[in-house]
Formats: C-alpha cells, sequence, structure tokens
C-alpha cells in the first residue's frame, strides 16, 4: 500500500464530516470514464424512479431508446430500452457516493417510490454508511456515504491491519505504508 497518494482533488466526493456538503448534479458533457448501463422495458419508470428516489437528474435522452442519467460527476447511468429485464437482481451491484447527510432521506425517497426498495441502511468495517435499493430494473445499487474518521475506532483498527492509514499520521504523505 505505499504506491498510492492522496488525489481527493481530482473527485467530486466531499471529505467526510459532519458539515459535508453533497455538490449539485453535474451537468457537463466529458468523455466518461466509467459507467453503468441498465437495460429496461418501461423507460418512464426507470427515470421516474432514478430521479425521485436515487435523485439523478435526466442529463439526455434519445427517445424510445435511451436516457443518460447523472448525479455528481463520475457517477452516470444509462437507461436503455429493453424486452426485458432480470428475474432477480444480481449479486453484483452498482455504488453510488453520496454524503452521510443524504442517507436516510435517500432511503425514504426510494421507498416513497417504491416501499420495499430499500434495505438498510448499515454500518460497513470499511468506515461507511450503505444503502441497497433494488431498482424496477432490478439493478442493485448501493448508496454508500465515508463516515467521519475516528481513530480509536474498531474500522480504524481494521484499516490499519491491512496498511491504510490517515494523512498525516507520520508515515509519508498518503499516510499508507508497506
Amino acid at each position: 500500500m505505499s504506491d498510492y497518494y492522496d488525489a481527493f482533488e481530482m473527485s467530486p466526493v466531499p471529505a467526510p464530516g459532519p458539515d459535508a456538503v453533497a455538490p449539485e448534479p453535474f451537468r457537463g458533457i466529458y468523455g466518461m470514464p466509467a459507467f453503468a448501463t441498465i437495460p429496461t422495458n418501461d423507460l418512464a419508470a426507470s427515470v421516474d424512479f432514478w430521479t425521485r428516489g436515487l435523485g439523478f437528474i435526466e442529463l439526455f435522452s434519445i427517445p424510445g431508446r435511451l436516457v443518460h442519467l447523472r448525479r455528481w460527476a463520475f457517477q452516470d447511468v444509462l437507461l436503455v430500452s429493453a424486452e426485458g429485464v432480470p428475474a432477480e437482481p444480481p449479486a453484483m451491484s452498482v455504488s453510488f457516493a453520496c454524503v452521510l447527510s443524504q442517507i436516510d432521506s435517500l432511503a425514504e425517497a426510494c421507498r416513497a417510490v417504491s416501499p420495499d426498495s430499500v434495505d438498510g441502511p448499515r454500518d460497513t468495517p470499511w468506515n461507511t454508511r450503505d444503502v441497497e435499493v433494488i431498482t424496477p430494473e432490478n439493478a442493485r445499487i448501493v448508496l454508500t456515504a465515508a463516515k467521519p474518521f475516528d481513530p480509536a475506532s474498531q474500522e480504524a483498527r481494521d484499516l490499519k491491519a491491512v496498511g491504510i492509514t490517515p494523512p498525516g499520521s507520520g508515515r509519508g504523505d498518503n499516510g499508507a505504508h508497506a
């Protein structure tokens, strides 16, 4: 873990903390470094769930064929028209960062659109709070928010055990050590 460095300036995700503020939806056009393509047999219902429940915006659409959704920069989803959707959600998930103050409201917004779509929130051993959402297309989406770092926590001990220490801990610029 000694060959990485802090590069948070590249990310739209704010540093975790009680006052972290989510960025506004990003409306710029860029070459997408990664995105999810999700088939749907009902574009209108899918767009409704993703926008009202998950907080995405409709960036653009090709009527009847594709809708490009986005939240923050680099959080892109293409909903594409398809004959059918999987009968069951896959084991695989796609995760989207949010800030801690959004977790409960996003979970409630998803429940308002589809009451049985949400599982959680729950805390993880890697210091996040996550909500799992099953969309109308049976996609498994995880909304994840970093919790403030507590150096005395079990999560901090778990991360340290795998070589991840906080910046400024005397281990170089990135806090990591081999």
